[in-house]
């Protein structure tokens, strides 16, 4: 069920995605092409929504989307274009979510959250624990490798708003930041993942 907030920024989401391609900072992108990182994106363990483990060692072979959400975001309805997204490379893609109040647009509990995203958006991908993800003492472990080079070999900006997209390769590289108005459907994320796809066909 959606809050009369929500229903008003799923009205207003094409423009405020046009008006958010203008910022430098929600619009950018950020690609790596062979940087590998010091430390192993498969040593990481997040926890799910329920409080069980979630072992990145799982996630070998497989290219991984980790996005930061909020239920209460202008961003909010692209948890339709990430369902769409993982359906479609299903078998090559796992996108986890990873909700965070650091922008202050995520006021539920982790229970909340995961009915909002089944009711509106039928999410069947992964949905962690609700966390921090920008740097800090609490900083989630996952965002931590994320955003640090010296973990993940190359990359240093966190998330800058809600809905930032980074983007691991199959062989757990970081090859891609995406901001918040690049949409998870559009051709920036798709080619990086085809592109990913056909050299490892190769």
């Amino acid at each position: 069920m959606r809050t009369i907030r929500q229903k008003f920024l799923q009205a207003v989401y094409p423009v405020y995605v046009r008006l958010s391609r203008v910022s430098p900072n929600k619009s950018r992108v950020l690609i790596n092409t062979d940087l590998v990182p010091p430390v192993s994106f498969y040593s990481l363990q997040a926890e799910l929504r329920n409080g069980e483990p979630f072992d990145f060692a799982t996630l070998k072979g497989k290219q991984v989307l980790l996005v930061n959400t909020a239920s209460g975001c202008g961003f909010t309805e692209q948890f339709d274009q990430l369902q769409q997204l993982y359906k479609r490379y299903n078998h090559e893609l796992v996108v986890i979510a990873f909700p965070a109040n650091d922008f202050g647009e995520e006021k539920s509990d982790d229970a909340q959250i995961a009915i909002f995203c089944q009711e509106n958006f039928r999410v069947s991908f992964p949905i962690m624990k609700k966390s921090e993800v920008k740097r800090g003492r609490h900083q989630n472990k996952v965002f931590q490798w994320l955003s640090n080079p010296s973990h993940n070999g190359w990359n240093s900006q966190q998330p800058s708003w809600n809905f930032c997209k980074y983007l691991v390769n199959e062989k757990g590289i970081l090859t891609g930041y995406f901001g918040s108005a690049i949409e998870p459907m559009g051709k920036e994320i798709t080619a990086a993942i085809e592109k990913s796809n056909k050299n490892e066909a190769n």
